[in-house]
């Protein structure tokens, strides 16, 4: 070690001496010193008033010493550090450095994580209670006429969950009403009977497909549209801003899409199911089905109990799909990588409440024999 730099452990136990100016070369120097001083007993102090220029490479050897003194419970005293220094080291120590053998030796299916993913699942889904209970009671405050929802946000919520929505959901009913026609027509061929196939595509798109379908499109399209909106007014501090001027974010952002999607979303249902009758009569068609025995096999297996069960799922799916991504947006963090996370959450989120949802529904109707 060269002269300008020193460092030596004193006669009075657990000191260390530092002085002079420090380099590369002379800092590997310090880490025997520093074991032998955690060896010490008594109080660990680092005297550095002889430091005549303090340089980062010093400061991270000193933050060594800080992380051996934490493992092995000790304190160290400073004598002749700057107040910045001594707040720059408390920084760095305040959380531990990040070891990832623990998580590699628990595996991929240890009892730790699947406690861990059971409760967020939980917490997930009290969060989701709370939301869906608060937009409730400021959906209430609305139909009350008592919130501080703006007509001009509700027509603009209408226009982006119905018109806007027309294409897409043409151009899938069409084809989801031909898809059912096809499997149905295969087999119904083998037995004589494809004029059948004409109940399976209306009563399949009346109770089924038509809802299921369109509310898919809708989360993909409309609930992910909500959650980048309000994720990316999160990130600028905007709902932040509402807020401040005594105004209710659900009622002024959350109420108005909601409501939106579900008044827009039974209408699109209707007309999906007619696009896709459309559609089946197409392959029927061409499977030898004349329009007149088509028409008349939908007359006997069109019945209201099918429609109105149709256009319940529409109600249910809308809510469901506006609440998953509002609240996605609303719950989003602050900066553009929390827009995209924001945006995925609630798509996923959103089909995963339809799967179960629709499969509930469609138990309950066995049951009650609906």
């Amino acid at each position: 070690m060269s002269e300008s730099a020193r460092a030596s452990l004193s006669d009075e136990q657990g000191q260390l001496l530092i002085s002079g100016d420090w380099s590369d070369e002379q800092l590997p120097a310090l880490l025997p010193l520093f074991e032998s001083l955690l060896d010490s007993p008594g109080t660990v102090t680092v005297n550095l008033t002889a430091v005549n220029n303090w340089d980062p490479r010093l400061e991270a050897r000193l933050l060594q010493l800080e992380r051996l003194a934490s493992a092995g419970n000790r304190e160290i005293t400073y004598l002749g550090a700057s107040a910045s220094y001594i707040q720059l080291m408390k920084l760095a120590t305040a959380v531990a450095p990040y070891d990832g053998t623990a998580e590699t030796r628990s595996g991929f299916l240890s009892l730790k994580r699947l406690r861990g993913a059971l409760a967020d699942i939980g917490d997930d889904l009290l969060d989701s209670l709370e939301f869906l209970g608060a937009t409730s009671i400021a959906l209430f405050r609305t139909l009350l006429g008592r919130s501080a929802m703006r007509s001009r946000e509700f027509v603009e919520s209408l226009a982006q969950a119905g018109p806007q929505a027309i294409g897409i959901i043409t151009l899938t009913s069409v084809l989801v009403g031909m898809i059912l026609a096809y499997l149905g027509a295969a087999q119904l061929q083998q037995f004589g009977a494809a004029v059948f196939v004409a109940d399976l595509v209306a009563i399949g798109m009346l109770r089924e497909m038509g809802a299921l379908m369109t509310a898919v499109v809708m989360a993909g399209r409309t609930g992910a549209a909500y959650a980048a909106q309000l994720s990316t007014m999160q990130s600028n501090e905007e709902i932040d801003a509402i807020s401040t001027l005594g105004i209710n974010p659900l009622e002024f952002l959350v109420v108005p899409r909601v409501l939106a999607l579900i008044l827009m979303m039974p209408l699109l249902i209707v007309y999906a199911d007619a696009l896709g009758i459309v559609g089946g009569a197409v392959v029927a068609g061409g499977m030898g089905v004349t329009p007149l025995q088509y028409i008349s096999q939908l007359e006997s297996a069109i019945t209201m109990t099918h429609f109105f069960v149709g256009l319940f799922k529409g109600f249910v799916f809308a809510a469901l799909i506006a609440t998953a991504g509002c609240r996605a947006g609303m719950n989003a963090g602050r900066n553009s990588e929390a827009v995209g996370r924001a945006t995925t959450e609630a798509v996923v989120t959103a089909v995963v409440y339809l799967i179960v949802a629709d499969a509930g529904i469609n138990i309950l109707c066995q049951l009650l024999g609906v």
